[in-house]
């Protein structure tokens, strides 16, 4: 289930990648199928583990060249273990909101990525993320450690990134039915997987990933500008003058 868009993105072959917050590496994968090279970063050991083991697999498969360049390293949002003007694309996927200096981490961003380079922000949407919020402390910082400090509204991250020289040029919103899944987990307890109803919508969800229907392709094309769960800011690296 991806949230960035590779065609706005403008992702191609040969293109060197880095999928910040990479978890267990969606965006890192489809980066790889097409031909980039990739490096996946988190600060989560686990996952990257899973990361290394699937680039492993997708090798074996023959999902990818054997000579594809794919790697997984750890690091800091707001410290980034790479040289000044290393990528020509990034992506940073449900990161910022867990950051206390987000600003710091945006100044990383520019840093390591190329001239005119592009990157892909992701971040909760405002509404989605306001409800989640109001229906439980235990989803949000300070209660869950690691978990979402801040709400943005669309104008704050575009802000953000025109004044550390990452211009905006595109903007979309993702996973719209996704959205009443992650109310009804609050409303029940964000832990609480066991729930009948959130059992249902969970298995309703996997069954539309693997599926996709006709009828949840328009459903989430209709309720995406209110409901997408998911706000995906595209922009561009311009030098200060």
């Amino acid at each position: 289930m991806l949230t960035v868009d590779y065609e706005r993105l403008e992702l191609h072959s040969g293109h060197k990648v880095l999928d910040l917050g990479c978890g267990f590496g969606r965006h890192a994968y489809e980066s790889l199928r097409r031909g980039a090279e990739v490096i996946a970063c988190d600060m989560a050991l686990p996952e990257l583990g899973e990361v290394r083991a699937t680039y492993a697999a997708m090798l074996e498969a023959n999902e990818i060249d054997s000579k594809s360049l794919a790697f997984a390293c750890a690091g800091d949002a707001t410290a980034l273990p790479f040289s000044d003007n290393t990528f020509d694309r990034i992506i940073a996927s449900e990161v910022l909101e867990h950051i206390e200096d987000d600003e710091a981490a945006l100044k990383e961003l520019f840093r390591v990525l190329k001239p005119n380079g592009k990157i892909a922000i992701t971040i909760p949407a405002f509404l989605p993320e306001k409800i989640c919020w109001m229906l439980s402390d235990e989803y949000h910082a300070p209660k869950e450690v690691g978990g979402h400090v801040r709400i943005y509204r669309k104008n704050d991250i575009r802000t953000k990134m025109k004044l550390k020289g990452l211009q905006p040029f595109d903007y979309h919103r993702a996973h719209a039915l996704h959205s009443p899944y992650w109310w009804l987990k609050c409303a029940v307890g964000p832990k609480n997987d066991s729930n009948r109803l959130v059992r249902l919508y969970l298995r309703f969800l996997t069954w539309d990933i693997v599926k996709q229907p006709r009828i949840t392709k328009y459903l989430e094309k209709i309720l995406q500008p209110v409901l997408g769960k998911s706000a995906i800011v595209y922009g561009q690296k311009k030098e200060f003058l």
